[in-house]
């Protein structure tokens, strides 16, 4: 599949999906303290951004009603609609992160949950290590991925057909580590999405930091 082919699918899954998408994943007891973890690392009033901030919630919300200053970025225009009407506090819009110039050091932190999933792997490399650019040193970054060995793989998510890559654990991680980032925790866990025909899916959280120098 071609890239400009997995960029239009992605949005139109998602576009699809809505807020569903947001009431089957809102339990997610590990990404919630994977937001804990980011959030009690911030300085009072610091600039983050969301890759793939889907319907706003619960990450761009956690971090704006803690005094953050959250630029959200989604490829899925219902999304980014809902987002910008259900987090009033935090700025949207519609954008590819893979397309999307990101000064060197222009944020206080970065955190992408499931967002590289319909990315070929090259392109999870580059924007992994992109985000390790756009933070300042000492700046977060806190990721989030299935860490399932698939390369280009057919599926179904939510009833709509998907084409996802993944990394197994291991290799995510040391594609993390090769951008440039220090991963200060990791959590693998198995969720259940709350949907009648959802199973356990394995998940891999990091939250790492781009050290200084």
């Amino acid at each position: 599949m071609v890239d400009e082919d997995r960029r239009a699918q992605a949005a139109v899954v998602f576009d699809a999906l809505g807020l569903a998408y947001e009431q089957a994943f809102a339990g997610s007891a590990p990404r919630r303290a994977s937001l804990r973890r980011l959030v009690e690392g911030l300085a009072p009033g610091s600039r983050v951004l969301d890759v793939g901030s889907g319907t706003g919630r619960p990450t761009a919300q956690t971090l704006a009603e803690a005094g953050h200053h959250v630029l959200g970025i989604d490829i899925s225009p219902v999304m980014v609609d809902l987002a910008a009407r259900q987090v009033p506090g935090a700025e949207f819009r519609l954008a590819d992160i893979r397309e999307t110039p990101l000064p060197e050091d222009s944020f206080d932190a970065a955190c992408a949950y499931f967002s590289l999933l319909q990315m070929s792997r090259a392109e999870q490399t580059a924007v992994v290590a992109k985000l390790a650019r756009a933070v300042r040193p000492g700046g977060f970054v806190a990721l989030a991925t299935v860490p399932l060995d698939l390369e280009d793989a057919e599926g179904l998510f939510m009833g709509q057909p998907v084409r996802v890559t993944s990394f197994a654990a291991e290799a995510f991680t040391a594609l993390v580590r090769g951008a440039g980032l220090t991963v200060l925790a990791e959590e693998q866990a198995l969720f259940t999405p709350g949907t009648p025909e959802a199973e356990p899916e394995p998940q891999l959280f990091l939250h790492c930091v781009r050290e200084a120098g």
